[in-house]
């Protein structure tokens, strides 16, 4: 009988270790979905410390939440950058993170940069909206508008709804993209459709002024109305939010407050298609 090659022998030993690795990978992640933290912890770290990149991720993951295991930033930054060697786009986001923030590793924005470039190329939204802020705010990379415009845009492609607001804000004061209220309108509707509060609050404000969108103080109320309770307290944005909810609500009538205040109360998000 003729014996197998030695390449169809590494094949045949691959496919059954993959196979075997899913297999581990689907245990871990149903017991870190259901809080078994320690048995998630077992297994993603046998298959981490033979080089699988996901698994790695997930090590580091428990790590920055101290789930299983204490607390550790520094661990977490290396099981990150083991997965993010490997190019593994969330490993290579985390990691980036880490750098932006100075946890676990030395603050470093030309490496926070670096590593979200990777992932953004590879399609990662939240890598694509940090890295058009790095370039909105000039950390690791020139400050570039229309570079920050170009990589808010790809994540607000994808629905992440803080790059749909950041690239509303964009179009709103023409910084990178040429000034369009309806555009900015646009974008700021498909994050607050969503659910995200500075979205919804700059979206009410449009309404209020009839900036891009018709005047309409009673969808102004709605929208501010429905931002206000996700803005953080002590913000800016907030406060002014509040004041100019207090201004419209004068000039309304009862019956236009009620309404807003039932369409606010009514108001589900949407999912981006």
């Amino acid at each position: 009988m003729r014996r197998p090659s030695a390449a169809l022998i590494l094949i045949i030993s691959l496919f059954m270790c993959c196979s075997g690795n899913r297999g581990i990978i689907g245990d871990a992640t149903t017991a870190y979905t259901q809080g078994d933290y320690k048995t998630a912890y077992r297994l993603y770290k046998r298959l981490a410390v033979q080089g699988l990149p996901v698994a790695q991720y997930k090590v580091g993951i428990m790590y920055h939440n101290g789930e299983s295991v204490p607390q550790d930033n520094a661990e977490a930054a290396k099981w990150y950058r083991k997965a993010a060697e490997q190019g593994y786009a969330p490993a290579q986001t985390n990691l980036g993170m880490m750098y932006e923030d100075g946890r676990g590793i030395p603050r470093d924005y030309i490496e926070a940069a670096r590593w979200y470039r990777k992932a953004a190329d590879q399609g990662d939204a939240y890598a694509q909206f940090a890295l058009g802020f790095m370039y909105y705010k000039g950390r690791g990379v020139p400050m570039d508008n229309a570079e920050a415009a170009k990589w808010y845009r790809k994540a607000a492609e994808q629905g992440y709804a803080p790059a749909q607001t950041n690239l509303g804000m964009m179009y709103e004061d023409g910084r990178g993209v040429p000034q369009d209220y309806t555009e900015a309108a646009r974008w700021y509707r498909k994050a607050g459709d969503q659910g995200w509060p500075t979205g919804q609050g700059l979206l009410g404000a449009l309404y209020t002024f009839g900036t891009g969108v018709p005047k309409n103080d009673v969808l102004a109320h709605m929208w501010i109305s429905l931002a206000i309770p996700g803005l953080p307290p002590t913000s800016e944005i907030r406060k002014s939010m509040r004041k100019i909810r207090k201004i419209i609500s004068l000039q309304m009538t009862p019956a236009q407050i009620a309404e807003a205040q039932k369409l606010a109360r009514e108001w589900k998000p949407k999912k981006e298609r």
